[in-house]
């Protein structure tokens, strides 16, 4: 691509379910801190020019400290203050974007299995429609339940992806979806929602279910054998 393309890494969440006295972004997997795992690998992507990651500023020289200054990263700018919800984090990170950005990928900072392959996949969708994310088909059968916790309805499995990161989007929608969210006061569990919002068509891009996010303790423990068999992903 001859675009300018920068990822956004929202990393300033605090990671309650994890239940660890640690937050996750810093997290070690295989002695390494999860988040510095996931900035290399769009460190080393050679469409990506610039690396921007939003971490609660009151960690900010923790993650200078552990996570950007030991492994000597190139691409990473200074760290972003994050917002009172990702929603927030990901607006004030698209705020520290240079004008001559033509490509935001925003991506999760604990999710450090993407493969280039899903990366350029999603830039070149994004390139054609505008916006595009990574999913996976859903493998269960998934159930539609009341305030009682009832069943009420079984959507059709083949029409049902789990979205994961990371999403593409043309710089100027995404702006445009940030602020209309903003005047409307909107929120979106994720930026392909606030997209969505606007009327403006996504494109799903299959990904592997190896791009795990890692939320639970038990993600911790299958991250460990993910990353000691690169087979796998």
């Amino acid at each position: 691509m001859n675009s300018r393309v920068c990822t956004l890494i929202p990393a300033a969440g605090k990671g309650s379910r994890m239940a660890h006295s640690v937050k996750k972004p810093y997290l070690k997997l295989a002695k390494k801190p999860i988040l510095a795992h996931t900035i290399q690998r769009f460190e080393t992507n050679t469409a990506v020019d610039a690396i921007f990651v939003i971490v609660d500023e009151a960690d900010f020289n923790e993650c200078r400290k552990n996570v950007l200054e030991p492994y000597a990263f190139t691409k990473v700018q200074e760290p972003v203050a994050g917002g009172e919800t990702r929603q927030m984090s990901v607006y004030n990170g698209l705020r520290a974007l240079s004008a001559d950005v033509d490509f935001v990928i925003v991506h999760d900072g604990v999710r450090p299995f993407v493969t280039d392959e899903t990366i350029f996949a999603c830039l070149t969708a994004a390139d054609e429609c505008g916006a595009a994310v990574a999913a996976v088909p859903v493998k269960d059968t998934i159930k539609v339940a009341d305030a009682n916790g009832f069943i009420v309805e079984t959507p059709a499995r083949e029409q049902l992806w789990a979205v994961q990161t990371p999403q593409v989007f043309r710089k100027s929608v995404l702006e445009e979806a940030h602020r209309t969210a903003q005047k409307r006061q909107l929120t979106g569990t994720d930026d392909a929602a606030l997209v969505e919002q606007l009327g403006f068509p996504v494109k799903l891009v299959e990904s592997s279910y190896a791009n795990l996010k890692i939320t639970t303790p038990v993600d911790l423990q299958v991250a460990e054998t993910l990353i000691s068999d690169t087979t796998l992903w």
